[in-house]
């Protein structure tokens, strides 16, 4: 009997580690919630720099809470930076300085790990600042996006870089699902969404030496086409490559009986994790899934389970 059940303990544990190591993904309709496709989307897993969603938001969230223009307000990389591994494609080096903006572009469109760091530890201080407290200004931030995440239900996912870059042991993890609620919330912040849209963006170090400039390039190759306008991508070997995209197609405009008109926002949420060809895959599932919109729509948008067909991404912020 106890051969029996441990035969069955390590079957289970092979299929959950096979679907770790396979593709997961969502495709789901922002506005409205509904979900038109999955795969392991509740799995937990490495979401790389997919983590950088939540620095964007938290960072944009805090700009708009205390009235800070990104533009106007420098940031000091600190000296943890040189404890970050990854590239570090504009050479900064502990004591440079760079406006929060800027940093924001790095971090978001060339998933500058040293950027996304440099963020957290200026936003993270002047949190502790207005709470009258001291301390480490990254571990603040970080615990700002375990926070967010708790609030718009990502039930499945614990943060513990602002970059995504973890250590081996106690990373960070997510779901499809819960990346997918994340970028739903992060793409209803018109700071964000203008940020994840540029093709490309020139930035400025000031440094011992003196300025330095840099064409930060977006690394998601989808932007530029129709409708697409973000989110993210991301990859380590433990998370593989990952992405999320959004993509908006024109509302759709009906009459009501009472003469007015009725707006219904359009946009698909497409979340892909570990897979090789994350791009072709991505708008392999926007086809399929404004395919599914569209005939979801033809037949009166039903609902039959609301808990399994909607995604539910409140709005506390």
């Amino acid at each position: 009997m106890k051969r029996a059940f441990l035969v069955l303990v390590a079957v289970l544990f092979a299929a959950v580690s096979h679907a770790q190591e396979g593709e997961a993904f969502m495709v789901v309709e922002a506005h409205s919630g509904k979900v038109f496709s999955a795969a392991n989307s509740v799995v937990k897993r490495p979401i790389a720099s997919l983590t950088k969603i939540a620095t964007g938001v938290i960072t944009v969230d805090w700009a708009d809470a205390t009235g800070t223009d990104l533009s106007k307000v420098e940031a000091v990389v600190p000296p943890s930076v040189q404890a970050v591994g990854g590239p570090n494609p504009m050479s900064l080096q502990p004591g440079d300085r760079i406006s929060l903006r800027d940093a924001l572009y790095a971090a978001l469109l060339g998933s500058d790990n040293l950027a996304a760091l440099t963020v957290a530890n200026h936003v993270g201080q002047e949190m502790l600042r207005a709470r009258g407290k001291t301390g480490d200004g990254v571990a603040a931030f970080v615990t700002e996006m375990n926070e967010l995440g708790k609030a718009i239900n990502l039930t499945k996912t614990r943060f513990v870089t602002p970059h995504g870059l973890d250590p081996a042991k106690g990373g960070g993890f997510s779901t499809a699902a819960d990346v997918a609620k994340l970028s739903i919330y992060a793409m209803r912040k018109p700071g964000f969404t203008f940020i994840t849209r540029q093709k490309d963006r020139q930035v400025t170090v000031q440094g011992a030496a003196g300025p330095r400039s840099f064409n930060v390039k977006n690394t998601n190759e989808m932007i530029g086409e129709p409708g697409i306008l973000g989110v993210k991508t991301g990859t380590t070997n433990a998370a593989g490559p990952c992405l999320s995209v959004a993509s908006d197609r024109d509302p759709l405009v009906r009459e009501k009986p009472d003469g007015e008109k009725a707006v219904t926002p359009r946009r698909l949420i497409v979340v892909v994790l570990n897979n090789p060809d994350r791009f072709n895959r991505a708008r392999g599932l926007l086809r399929q899934g404004w395919d599914s919109y569209d005939r979801w729509v033809a037949a009166g948008a039903p609902i039959q389970d609301r808990e399994k067909e909607i995604l539910n991404v409140p709005n506390p912020r």
